[in-house]
């Protein structure tokens, strides 16, 4: 909260002290015009005027409707100007009339008396670099006037008045404001304010909101990309000349209103603020949604009746839909992620001063032109706090939650003082809307289709895995792909302290699938909530099921590998770690978290995905950098005594996974347990590869008819799974017919049912 406020009893502008900063709000409610210190003449005499006035300040704010923000760097290049213009406004040796020569003489006198007190007091408040400019053409105008004087007696007065301009264009000289604008200037107009339009641009916040946008365009950016979100939210990222950063520049729906639009949201909000929700309401965040959106659509339309508006229907639907955004939902942050190319969402403390920066999935790190505010993020907490019922205050620092907002769902994780020193601070982990598929992955090069062919046969191995990698090398949804490629008549039981995979998404597909929560990592003990180590143990009690963990962090761990040695032979049991190489992952297992050396021999696959760089550092792309086998033939380490085959590797070269050495000489113990169980593999390590090769084929035709129909819905979840159904109801088939797998002829008649699928679609694969 502010700790000081200062009113002027006319009410046109507040001073707000605010720790160590001085805010001068001005009210311009009945200004005419959109205040704007760059557009507007008026505007700025009237801002110069109260800066004069109070000293110190580091931030100007605007009221009307909407605020309008002009930040500390700005704020200082326009107060510099305004102390000038009150020092200069009070020294008679500059402006005085007897301080410009014989006061008896009217030749020049007065023409010089009107026109430097013209420049200093009205064009200086309203156009500093238009004074500037004046004052140097006035002093070349007489110094060519001085040179080629013919009374003698004008000499003294002449120079004085030289000197009385230098005097002034001296300390301009040394201003923020010309030291910017100097590039500029040559052919300068007075009253043409495109130059100040560089200097100066406010972030922007409607009344009934607290985040801040900047919404103009920066004057210095290059556009590499555009596209729109929705229907309405314009999305346009920028390229700088002499910066590695880019810009994702947003431009919502609630920036593009007008004033009659705002001024019912505004009064929406306010009546809306009157009813707090409960915390019993935030259990069921998506119906509080559809309450609060219906009330709030129906107080809209009352409003409009009652001020006369003609809004639309469609209209005020739009309206209600932004009054939920920032009553009960997360304001911008919902408009965020509802990008699909938005995969992370950073917000630093301290808040008000540090924008939002995202990772974007074609354009990587990006800064952002949205900057949240304290009391904004003070409300984010109170709904994290009340949806995941988990705490978030002094004695517990850390808060990992999930959010299922409209378009999208993330996992969210909270950090609060005195771990963050400055405030709050939130990291927002976007969840794809629908579930990954490997032929997706295939599209991305994450992998290739050996590499999916591979893991598809694993996966119905029943083998035990861990997907590991570093943070954002998209572990987790790739656990979500491999996912999908179990077969839905086998039961999955999931465990997550976080819920990021898609088992809704994956129970509407048809999955037989079962969710469990479990305590983070930083719950306090005494906590309602099981810990991930017992509920771990307890999935061994609820029948035959694969188990899928989230995330292996500590020492749940060694009851997972309880788990793989009970059921390794007979159910996939996978989770995804942190780790960047097989031994990596066995030194932290073992040394760090206390599994035995024994029991991480139950481990059978370990996956390693990670980010890849460009050479410039500049660009960064997921893949699977290594599918490794653990070997169960070793007493102390497995990387010393060989137990690690890679049975495929990333070239950085070709940027493909390539078979290695344990394939290509059919020494895979793992490929050969499975085979051991299928008769038609068992001991014809041949056939088994035969049929590795058939499945990447079938991945690889799937995504290449995908890309010649442009109908990337080919690769969906949905539609994947229809295709891996066909094929293991042709093969089934097939076997019976023929007595063996024939891959010519799954593929013959998978290829032909899958083109008349596509085919009814309206869409013919060449």
């Amino acid at each position: 909260m502010p700790e000081n406020l200062e009113r002027r009893p006319d009410d046109s502008y507040e001073i707000i002290r605010d720790s160590d900063e001085i805010i001068l709000r001005i009210n311009l409610e009945k200004f005419p015009y959109s205040p704007s210190i760059e557009d507007d003449a008026v505007c700025m005499s009237k801002t110069m005027d109260k800066l004069a006035e109070v000293k110190n300040v580091t931030k100007i704010v605007f009221l009307q409707k909407r605020d309008y923000e002009y930040d500390y760097p700005q704020t200082r290049i326009l107060a510099e100007i305004a102390v000038i213009y009150a020092q200069l406004s009070k020294r008679p040796d500059l402006t005085g009339y007897t301080a410009l020569g014989d006061p008896t003489c009217s030749k020049c006198i007065p023409t010089w008396h009107s026109e430097i007190n013209d420049i200093i007091h009205r064009i200086l408040r309203s156009d500093p670099l238009g004074a500037y400019v004046e004052l140097r053409r006035a002093h070349r105008r007489e110094k060519i006037k001085r040179q080629n004087l013919i009374d003698r007696k004008c000499g003294p007065c002449e120079d004085k008045y030289i000197a009385i301009l230098e005097t002034v264009i001296t300390i301009l000289d040394k201003t923020r404001l010309i030291a910017v604008a100097t590039p500029y200037l040559a052919g300068y107009k007075i009253g043409d304010r495109s130059i100040y339009r560089k200097i100066f641009a406010p972030t922007i916040k409607p009344d009934f909101m607290f985040t801040k946008l900047m919404s103009t365009y920066p004057p210095e950016g290059q556009e590499i990309g555009s596209y729109v979100v929705g229907e309405d939210t314009d999305i346009t990222i920028f390229g700088f000349q002499d910066s590695v950063k880019y810009l994702y520049h947003m431009l919502p729906p609630e920036f593009k209103l007008d004033e009659e639009e705002y001024e019912i949201l505004d009064m929406a909000r306010k009546v809306m603020s009157e009813h707090k929700p409960k915390k019993s309401e935030f259990v069921d965040p998506k119906r509080m949604r559809e309450v609060f959106y219906n009330v709030g659509r129906d107080l809209i339309e009352e409003l409009v009746q009652f001020k006369g508006y003609n809004f639309r229907a469609k209209q005020m639907d739009k309206l209600g839909s932004i009054l939920v955004r920032y009553t009960v939902g997360f304001g911008l942050i919902e408009v965020l992620l509802q990008d699909e190319n938005v995969q992370d969402v950073n917000i630093n403390s301290p808040l008000g001063q540090i924008p939002i920066f995202i990772v974007h999935g074609e354009f990587d790190d990006c800064e952002t032109n949205i900057i949240p505010t304290r009391a904004e993020a003070e409300s984010w907490a109170s709904k994290l706090r009340m949806t995941s019922g988990r705490p978030l205050d002094e004695a517990n620092q850390i808060l990992d939650t999930e959010i299922e907002l409209p378009g999208a769902t993330a996992r969210v994780s909270a950090i609060t003082g005195p771990l963050d020193p400055t405030g709050l601070a939130f990291s927002f982990r976007r969840h794809r809307d629908r579930p990954w598929t490997l032929p997706l992955f295939m599209k991305y090069k994450m992998l290739n289709s050996t590499g999916a062919g591979l893991l598809s046969f694993i996966i119905d191995g029943t083998r035990t895995m861990l997907i590991c990698g570093t943070r954002s090398s998209g572990k987790s949804s790739f656990l979500t792909g491999l996912l999908i490629e179990i077969m839905r008549r086998y039961r999955i039981i999931t465990i997550e302290d976080t819920l990021e995979l898609p088992t809704e998404s994956m129970r509407k597909l048809g999955f037989n699938i079962q969710s469990m929560l479990v305590a983070g990592a930083f719950a306090k003990k005494g906590s309602a909530e099981m810990s991930a180590e017992d509920g771990i143990r307890s999935t061994l009690r609820l029948g035959d099921s694969s188990l899928i963990v989230g995330e292996v962090r500590s020492t749940e761990a060694k009851a997972l590998y309880e788990a793989m040695r009970v059921g390794a032979a007979a159910n996939v049991v996978a989770g995804t770690i942190h780790g960047d190489s097989p031994y990596g992952i066995f030194d932290r297992l073992v040394n760090d978290i206390g599994v035995p050396k024994t029991s991480f021999k139950a481990t059978d696959i370990i996956v390693i995905a990670n980010p890849v760089k460009s050479a410039s550092s500049l660009q960064k792309q997921r893949r699977v950098i290594q599918i490794t086998e653990v070997g169960k033939d070793w007493d102390d380490d497995p990387g010393k005594e060989g137990a690690f085959k890679d049975l495929m590797k990333y070239d950085p070269i070709t940027d493909q996974l390539i078979v290695g050495d344990a394939l290509i000489n059919g020494e895979s113990a793992i490929l050969k347990e499975i085979a051991a169980n299928i008769k038609e593999f068992s001991g014809n390590w041949d056939a088994m590869w035969d049929n590795i090769v058939l499945r990447g084929k079938i991945k690889q035709t799937l995504l290449d008819y995908a890309i010649k129909a442009g109908n990337m819905e080919l690769l969906e979840a949905p539609f994947v799974i229809r295709c891996n159904d066909r094929y293991h109801r042709i093969a089934q088939e097939t076997a019976k017919e023929l007595g063996a797998l024939d891959s010519e002829k799954i593929f013959f008649e998978w290829d032909e049912w899958i083109k008349r699928e596509i085919k009814k679609g309206g869409i013919t694969p060449n």
